[in-house]
């Protein structure tokens, strides 16, 4: 198996979104993005820096641990998000709603890790316009496939279990935005994507992705009837 340097949760649930030769999303680039977003409140929640409380995100410290600020598990994304959460609250409105949050910042967080990805080397971006007229803008891999063994790593693990709190999340997460089927496709896989779905029901942070997704959804098929 590769070797790869060291990756961000949400930097992994963003190699899954992304196919790696066409450069666009596996599935809806909003689910992606919601779950780009979840992951970086799932990272700080690891790092002892947020938690949820009736629905709401909320500051346990304001200060980043080391691990967050310098070295190979560095995530600098995360440490700007967690400045601009509201500060550690008092009573039932304290912080922010973990829904807003993940609607909110979807857009900014995903746009921060594929400009990191680009400049670790694993994505290059590519400027085009669709029938000549709209601006796209598509990130497949460049050279090495970062998400292949990312996805030999996760069906290794599936055949245990999923011992890894880490790899539990990621698959919470791949569960969440409807990338599951695309990594685990058919009936041989249901049993696999069966454990996933119960993570994303689990982890408070994909859960609320996976409502946030399901109310998307809701809505699209409201607005076609």
């Amino acid at each position: 198996m590769t070797s790869l340097p060291q990756l961000s949760l949400p930097e992994e649930v963003l190699l899954l979104g992304l196919h790696p030769e066409r450069g666009g999303m596996r599935v809806s680039r909003s689910y992606v993005e919601y779950g780009v977003a979840g992951a970086v409140l799932a990272e700080l929640e690891l790092a002892g820096c947020v938690e949820q409380d009736r629905g709401r995100v909320q500051v346990r410290t304001p200060v980043p641990p080391p691990a967050l600020t310098t070295g190979p598990t560095a995530n600098l994304v995360a440490v700007q998000v967690l400045a601009g959460l509201p500060g550690p609250g008092k009573g039932r409105h304290g912080g922010i709603r973990t829904a807003s949050f993940v609607r909110r910042t979807r857009r900014e967080v995903t746009g921060q890790y594929l400009d990191l990805l680009v400049q670790r080397g694993a994505l290059r971006r590519e400027s085009k316009r669709v029938l000549g007229l709209f601006p796209a803008v598509r990130h497949p891999a460049a050279g090495t496939d970062w998400s292949a063994p990312l996805q030999q790593r996760l069906r290794t693990a599936a055949k245990s279990g999923f011992p890894d709190h880490r790899d539990q999340l990621l698959a919470a997460f791949l569960w969440a935005t409807d990338l599951a089927g695309k990594h685990f496709r058919g009936s041989g896989e249901r049993q696999t994507r069966a454990v996933m779905r119960d993570f994303g029901r689990r982890e408070w942070t994909a859960h609320a992705v996976h409502k946030v997704v399901a109310g998307e959804k809701a809505a699209a098929q409201g607005g076609g009837g």
